[in-house]
């Protein structure tokens, strides 16, 4: 089972050093993946908006500029997002972002892209909130049209583009990993036609639902004329630490509970697993110092019950 990481904005209260060392320290104890949690704003609450999911103030970096300051303070482990909200930013411009991330890193990038959820953050960004699924699915396309085409035509209901180039290419070109992440009907589909992997917006507490859906998205796969050995699974060992929800603040300072999530998982049928590492922040580990202790420990600990 490999090991990635969602990494915490939070520690960017420490300096830019603390994030480039934390970063560097990720890769040393062993984990195979870092990933960027991704919101351009956040909306305050308000009586005509549904419940936030996370609080206002809640600091979050961007993404794409994030790894590319990890890329340069690590060389082996795997950068990507988890997830990124496609449909709210220009695809030409994040397929050329995450072109340069490839390239300046060494070939090391996988993204994981959503739909989100924040209509007011679409709102915000100039964006019909209504047409994110369709958008989604369009920009993907065109993204891959800019990492394979010499020359790129393009005639979509959102984006379009005549005889137009994007050069240089990265090392792996077209084959930039796309995972996809969510468990909505429309999520699940996508993946099965298009994603290289599922990231399971659920947890596999559930072990009978989420190995239903991963059998569903290999049926799926191969309707589409896709390998479905070839797919990846990858799902979060908790849930977001909560305010009102004292276990899951207190999750991760449980190795034993986490590394039994992780057997949970792959029981399940996923081979990927991520460390939500705000929650560990949150379960005790307040400093830099403290964070990387307590990762090392996590890691070792889930290796020890599901391996590498």
């Amino acid at each position: 089972m490999r090991l990635a990481v969602e990494f915490p904005n939070v520690i960017y209260r420490e300096g830019p050093d603390a994030v480039k060392e934390l970063a560097a320290a990720i890769e040393s104890i062993g984990f195979d993946q870092l990933d960027m949690f991704d919101h351009v704003v956040m909306g305050h609450p308000r009586e005509d908006r549904p419940a936030m999911a996370y609080p206002s103030n809640m600091p979050i970096l961007e993404a794409l500029m994030t790894l590319s300051f990890a890329a340069a303070a690590t060389s082996t482990i795997g950068l990507g997002t988890e997830i990124l909200i496609l449909p709210q930013r220009q695809p030409t411009l994040v397929a050329r972002q995450i072109h340069t991330l490839d390239i300046l890193s060494g070939g090391r990038v996988r993204i994981g892209l959503g739909v989100g959820w924040q209509e007011s953050e679409y709102e915000a960004l100039g964006v019909d909130f209504t047409q994110r699924g369709k958008m989604m699915d369009e920009a993907i396309e065109f993204m891959k049209a800019w990492w394979r085409d010499d020359s790129v035509t393009f005639d979509g209901d959102y984006y379009s583009a005549v005889d137009m180039t994007m050069e240089p290419r990265s090392p792996q070109g077209a084959n930039i990993p796309i995972w996809i992440g969510g468990n909505s009907e429309a999520a699940i589909r996508r993946v099965g036609k298009v994603g290289d992997g599922w990231m399971a917006s659920g947890y596999a507490h559930d072990s009978e639902l989420m190995n239903a859906t991963i059998q569903r998205i290999k049926e799926l796969a191969e309707k589409n004329g896709r390998d479905p050995e070839k797919l990846g699974f990858q799902a979060q060992l908790s849930p977001p630490p909560r305010n009102n929800d004292p276990a899951s603040r207190n999750f991760y300072a449980n190795p034993e509970d986490v590394a039994g999530a992780a057997v949970v998982a792959r029981e399940a049928g996923f081979d990927w697993a991520t460390i939500n590492v705000t929650g560990v922040f949150v379960a005790g580990a307040r400093d830099l110092g403290s964070i990387i202790d307590s990762l090392g420990t996590l890691h070792d600990r889930i290796r020890q019950e599901v391996g590498t």
